[in-house]
């Protein structure tokens, strides 16, 4: 077993692969990376759905059948996504045993265009989950302020969420408030919420991206690659404030399971910055971190696990703040921009999905 991600596991961080595709599964290798990279999680979205269906012939087969059944490019992407992430939960289903449903996890995406649309969002997050049909699924819905109260009602409805999309600590906090109440609606169900799993999926390093470009060229430029982590481990805080509420504190004496924060876009954007900054300085019990395949063999490589890097530094993370702020730096603002922007590139990344498998029906 390869030894720096078997530190990072044991320094509490579950290592989630984010990529997917038929041949990972196909040829073993997704197997592989679990029996030898700590490899405890999947994370899904259109555009790695894409590159999987360009760079590989495992699909043909199956697009050609669906074309000839007549199904439109919606349905089928549809069944060759959801085929896919069954399939990825039963490789993972030993991992979700031992861990009792925390790890072993395989996110799936509800449709980009729904991000805005609330209603829509829960209808397809509950045909997802039925669609897939395995425990250890996760449905993601991005933390739009129409997604809120979405995650609370497929919370309630007994379905695990990998809520993503977050870059605020305003909707953080608005997101944790959203699964408590999902909760309790469970709970008043009569629903076992110990069935029931989350995560929350805070994007990192294109906070970094959008605070740079606006350092560029000004007294400050020292505070580059420095907004990322800081409002990171800041969310750690946040997390860590929330689970000793009363509030949080009576579901889990009613068998609930706490909401784990994920770091999410952990492969760096400036080459200038270490290779593996967001995984090393992120390292805290109870976390997740989904890595593209390129920062996990870099950690492999050469990375350092020093135990817990945020709740020592939390004082930093806010002195950081505080910096940026004198640098006029209106983090309010980043974080809309930033929200605005991952929701469009998440429509961008299933038009282009669309367009892969619209090609596909044409070729079969």
């Amino acid at each position: 077993m390869e030894q720096r991600l078997r530190a990072l596991a044991d320094a509490g961080v579950s290592i989630w692969l984010d990529d997917l595709s038929r041949d990972r599964i196909n040829s073993g290798n997704l197997a592989d990376l679990i029996e030898n990279y700590s490899v405890v999680g999947v994370t899904t979205n259109p555009t790695i759905f894409a590159a999987a269906l360009k760079n590989g012939q495992a699909y043909s087969e199956q697009i050609g059948r669906l074309k000839a059944e007549g199904l439109d490019v919606a349905a089928v992407i549809k069944e060759l996504t959801t085929d896919d992430v069954r399939n990825a939960c039963d490789v993972f289903d030993s991992v979700a045993a031992e861990t009792e449903g925390e790890d072993g996890r395989v996110s799936i995406e509800v449709d980009p265009d729904l991000a805005r649309d609330t209603d829509a969002t829960i209808a397809q997050a509950k045909f997802l989950a039925e669609k897939v049909d395995r425990a250890n699924v996760f449905i993601k819905i991005p933390a739009t302020r129409e997604g809120l109260p979405a995650i609370t009602a497929v919370i309630g409805a007994g379905i695990s969420v990998n809520v993503t999309l977050i870059f605020s600590l305003q909707r953080y906090q608005e997101v944790i408030d959203a699964y408590l109440a999902g909760l309790e609606q469970a709970k008043a169900a009569g629903l076992d919420l110990a069935k029931i799993r989350s995560v929350a999926s805070f994007f990192v390093s294109r906070v970094d991206t959008e605070v740079d470009k606006r350092l560029e060229g000004t007294k400050y430029e020292h505070l580059r690659g420095k907004a990322a982590v800081a409002n990171a481990r800041l969310a750690y805080e946040m997390h860590l404030n929330a689970v000793e509420t009363e509030r949080y504190q009576a579901l889990l004496g009613a068998g609930a399971n706490v909401q784990r924060p994920l770091w999410a876009s952990t492969g760096v954007k400036n080459p200038t910055y270490p290779d593996t900054l967001y995984v090393t300085e992120l390292v805290a019990q109870d976390t997740v971190n989904t890595m593209p395949e390129k920062t996990m063999k870099a950690f492999a490589d050469h990375g350092a696990t020093r135990g817990d890097q945020i709740t020592p530094n939390l004082a930093d993370a806010r002195a950081v703040m505080a910096d940026l702020k004198t640098a006029g730096i209106d983090m309010d603002d980043v974080v809309q921009v930033l929200e605005d922007e991952g929701v469009d590139k998440f429509v961008v990344s299933w038009n282009e999905l669309v367009d892969t498998v619209e090609k596909a029906l044409e070729q079969a």
